[in-house]
């Protein structure tokens, strides 16, 4: 009897599985076109990961002309396919149901049960991409990531004139909206762990201030701090009612915590170093940092109550913009060495360091709701260098741009949506 489908990700190179999805069947007579895109998107979803491969409908012995219909598993075996996602879209007025199933064609049996999603015909897309993330995961056994959305840095003009606003997508680029406009310099936009609110950097005072922006309402509030400093480089708590930040007062840089709601801050770090860039563990017990307090840019851990420091980065180099996996296994950093950037990982205790990306400057980590892909930024050489935005799996196997409207910076990306 064959083994139940399942792919264990892991580092170093596999071989993409083989799966099929034919056109899903409109059940209603508008729902023909819908019914096609959908298709087509759950194959870009999947495909995209570099774990599936799609075989193409060129090569289909059987179709699939009901939802209900018996599965001719031999016709798909025949052609090695190894899973098979059907599915039906049915659309009234403007509201569209779609339902699918995958199957594990080697031991010829339904994995999991049948599912179905509502919502409008507008939002098509996230229909399709819910189905993406319950086949990812119940192939892989890992959580999905496709029905999430990020806020970036859009960057349009030359670099000594670039302007800068804030700006919200589906996470394959889809879908972008504008939350500020481009009068200021705005940097580091980080989303609450709810996904409803965005903290970010602006400059329109003049100096660097923190504010906090409601992505529904649009709507927007600076976070006070004291006259004569600048706050930047914040990131929410995991309860989402403190935020930590780096703050400079009298030339001297430290991290700090706010209570969202109070405003009551607590210093963490009192060195003469520039202490940056801190990222809650997903428990919120401890934040992990940038410091040059060793004399170069290295990693540090601590508690989130402050004290004493960890260090964890022991390469080449200078490590920095460092942020914890939401699976706590990991961190994603930016390192400099030898002319040349890169985005890598590591375990907490600075062992089983991997680089996943090499260029002329790559920057700005975040990670996919499952840990298992980052976004950064890549900017390219030259006056006429441009900023934009890519993606890589956490083997460093899959390396993809993301499509974006204009250039793009600062990826922040949101948890699953509900």
């Amino acid at each position: 009897m064959a083994e139940p489908l399942r792919i264990t990700i892991e580092e170093g190179v596999i071989e993409p599985l083989p799966i099929a999805v034919p056109s899903f069947q409109a059940e209603t007579g508008e729902a023909g076109q819908l019914a096609r895109e959908i298709a087509r998107l759950v194959v870009e979803d999947l495909t995209g990961t570099g774990i599936f491969k799609e075989t193409p409908e060129s090569a289909f012995i059987s179709t699939v002309s009901d939802f209900n219909a018996q599965i001719q598993y031999a016709d798909w075996k025949a052609i090695n396919v190894q899973a098979l996602v059907t599915g039906a879209v049915s659309v009234t007025g403007s509201n569209v149901n779609v339902k699918f199933r995958l199957y594990d064609v080697f031991s010829g049996d339904e994995l999991g049960g049948g599912l179905q999603f509502s919502g409008t015909t507008d939002g098509w897309r996230r229909m399709a991409h819910k189905v993406s993330d319950a086949v990812y995961s119940r192939i892989t056994g890992e959580g999905g990531f496709f029905d999430s959305r990020v806020v970036y840095v859009s960057e349009t003009g030359p670099k000594n004139q670039r302007q800068k606003r804030l700006a919200i997508m589906d996470y394959d680029g889809a879908n972008t909206q504008f939350l500020t406009d481009s009068s200021s310099i705005v940097l580091a936009p980080r989303f609450s762990p709810t996904g409803d609110r965005v903290l970010y950097t602006s400059y329109e005072s003049g100096f660097p201030r923190i504010y906090v922006l409601d992505i529904g309402s649009v709507q927007r509030r600076v976070l006070e701090s004291a006259e004569g400093t600048m706050s930047f480089a914040p990131r929410f708590s995991p309860s989402g009612e403190t935020v930590v930040f780096s703050l400079t007062q009298g030339g001297n840089t430290d991290i700090y915590t706010m209570n969202i709601n109070s405003g009551q801050q607590v210093r963490l770090t009192n060195t003469p170093a520039i202490e940056t860039a801190p990222s809650f563990s997903p428990d919120g017990s401890r934040i992990v940092f940038e410091s040059d307090r060793s004399g170069t840019q290295q990693l540090y851990v601590m508690a989130n109550t402050g004290g004493e420091a960890t260090r964890i980065s022991f390469g080449e180099g200078r490590y920095g913009t460092p942020v914890w996996s939401p699976r706590g296994d990991l961190v994603a950093f930016t390192k400099q060495n030898a002319g040349r950037f890169h985005i890598g990982v590591m375990r907490l205790d600075g062992s089983e360091e991997r680089l996943l990306t090499a260029s002329f400057l790559d920057e700005g980590p975040t990670w996919a709701p499952n840990g298992r892909v980052i976004m950064f930024a890549r900017e390219t050489q030259g006056e006429g260098g441009v900023s934009s935005l890519y993606s890589v799996d956490v083997t460093g196997r899959v390396l993809r741009p993301v499509r974006t409207s204009e250039g793009g910076s600062d990826p922040s990306w949101s948890p699953l949506q509900n």
